[in-house]
């Protein structure tokens, strides 16, 4: 039994835990700092996946004129 099988009524109870706990009037900064973080997340990993892409076209373009002065 793992997370996925919450539920509707597991999540309304979560839901009701968290406005007892933080209040309404907290719930929209806790979900601003949330989105901004998952955000940042995401721009980096796509900058990590884009960083190593790039190295690997500029090892490509390298082994291809070497090639070329291989051949010349």
């Amino acid at each position: 039994m793992g997370i996925a099988n919450i539920g509707i009524p597991g999540l309304i109870l979560i839901v009701i835990l968290v406005l007892i706990i933080f209040g309404p009037k907290k719930l929209p900064e806790i979900g601003k700092a949330a989105g901004q973080t998952l955000r940042e997340f995401k721009s980096s990993a796509n900058n990590l996946i884009d960083d190593d892409s790039s190295d690997e076209n500029k090892n490509k373009e390298k082994e291809k004129e070497k090639e070329d002065q291989n051949k010349a």
